[in-house]
């Protein structure tokens, strides 16, 4: 995996990073089964600039697109942008959702071009923006978006997802002091769920090391635009979607602001890659749960639907 994050890491730190740059990337990843799989990019404008958001879909074996009945997993790299030009040079923090969602790809689609497929399809999402713009926050400032969140979740939330990893960069705040990767609980139509033990096997696994499971409020799974704090945009994607999501952060011991470049760590992105690699493994073989789906129908039908807090308002 970590071949993979330095060829996407060396092809996004440019000026003139592209979508376009990182389908080709990628086509050549599935080499010549590129023709089965499906690598798009399109450019969105919004009022602070374009962004071109990119799309992997790989089958399955026994995936949904095949005419099987495999789980789909969904992986989504959440970020403002992959660089902050001109106000920063360079690849900045921020980008690490990116990063690892296209090293999993391409890794992925290598897999699949030898004959390794995974049981279920996979789905991925994310874009890709060398000059986002930069905004307050307290305790660092974080990075913007050209676009505003219900565009990225229009284009990253799709519709064939049966259970969503959100990667994101995670440094900027002071409530999670740990050098790599830790998981949320799980969130789903407006309910915080209890951490899956199943992520917590997987996260194990792929680390050596206890899991590091990252505090979530009320507000961080409420939309952006209600101006409510949020620990920052890694939820975001479960206030569009029906199915269970859950974050995956790129953290830090110490505050690291989003915009700060030369504070990306290659090895913790590659964990961050193959944890999500495992987690489709499992998913689509059906070895693997998000939550207990008995006991959320039953906390649905003992306090009512929380979907009001998917919602900008009542």
């Amino acid at each position: 995996m970590l071949k993979h994050v330095l060829t996407i890491l060396d092809l996004l730190d440019d000026p003139a990073a592209s979508g376009t740059s990182v389908v080709a990337a990628l086509t050549d990843a599935a080499g010549g089964r590129a023709g089965e799989v499906e690598v798009t990019s399109q450019t969105v404008t919004g009022p602070k600039g374009s962004t071109d958001f990119v799309t992997v879909k790989i089958p399955g074996s026994a995936g949904k697109t095949g005419g099987g009945s495999a789980r789909t997993l969904g992986v989504i790299g959440r970020l403002g942008g992959i660089g902050a030009r001109p106000e920063r040079i360079g690849y900045v923090s921020d980008g690490d959702g990116a990063t690892a969602a296209l090293s999993l790809a391409a890794k992925a689609l290598e897999m699949f071009s030898r004959g390794d497929q995974l049981p279920g399809d996979l789905v991925i999402g994310t874009h890709v923006c060398p000059d986002a713009p930069t905004r307050p926050h307290d305790p660092v400032p974080f990075m913007d978006s050209p676009v505003d969140m219900s565009t990225m979740n229009a284009h990253e939330v799709l519709p064939e997802m049966d259970a969503i990893v959100s990667i994101d960069t995670t440094k900027g705040n002071r409530v999670i002091n740990h050098r790599g990767i830790a998981i949320s609980p799980t969130v789903q139509q407006g309910y915080i769920l209890p951490v899956s033990p199943d992520l917590v096997s997987v996260y194990e696994t792929v680390c050596g090391i206890p899991a590091q499971v990252f505090p979530l409020a009320t507000q961080d799974i409420t939309p952006y635009a209600n101006g409510l704090y949020h620990i920052n945009s890694i939820l975001q994607p479960a206030t569009a979607a029906e199915v269970p999501v859950v974050g995956l952060a790129l953290t830090t011991e110490t505050t690291v602001a989003g915009s700060a470049p030369g504070a990306s760590h290659e090895t913790d992105i590659a964990l961050a890659a193959r944890f999500c690699l495992e987690v489709a493994k499992e998913l689509g073989a059906g070895s693997l749960q998000f939550r207990d789906g008995d006991e959320f129908a039953r906390l649905e039908e003992l306090y009512g639907p929380a979907t009001h807090l998917q919602r900008v308002s009542r």
